[in-house]
């Protein structure tokens, strides 16, 4: 398996393009009763194929991701060959910038010295979506970007 397996919340939400996917296998209902009753270890094999081939494809996809912690904030930006990154710190150890409050208070200081802004890049060239899928497995989560994009603008202002 080259990512992870969906949940069964993210399979049962993904339920018409795993009857297509199945079709496309030419696996029916009957046949895939039949599998996951007699033969679950091929009925896991073809959810973890599935799984690896949405992955895949939301991986393509993606251009933002955001990630969180206590003391920091890292916004990637996803472009082809290549992850451009925020890495926003506080020194002040009240911040937390999971909670709101802790949001509220960097828009407020964002150029104070508790702040540390950081740019960097990071050249892809092999595996982009494993790389991102490393980021997401590490807390990440996929975004539209709107934090990267406002902190981009104000920054080269």
């Amino acid at each position: 398996m080259k990512y992870a397996r969906l949940t069964k919340e993210q399979l049962e939400e993904l339920h018409p393009e795993f009857i297509t996917f199945l079709a496309t296998q030419s696996i029916d209902k009957i046949e895939w009763d039949d599998i996951k009753k007699n033969r679950p270890h091929v009925a896991e094999q073809e959810i973890d194929v599935f799984s690896d081939m949405i992955w895949e494809k939301a991986l393509t996809n993606v251009s933002h991701i955001d990630h969180f912690s206590k003391n920091y904030i890292f916004l990637f930006k996803c472009i082809q060959n290549a992850v451009l990154s925020f890495v926003i710190k506080t020194n002040n150890p009240q911040i937390d910038f999971v909670s709101a409050e802790g949001i509220n208070w960097l828009s407020e200081n964002l150029f104070s010295d508790d702040v540390e802004i950081t740019r960097g890049k990071k050249d892809l060239t092999e595996n982009r979506n494993e790389s991102l899928f490393e980021i997401i497995k590490q807390g990440g989560i996929i975004s539209k970007g709107e934090l990267f994009t406002k902190l981009e603008s104000l920054i080269n202002q």
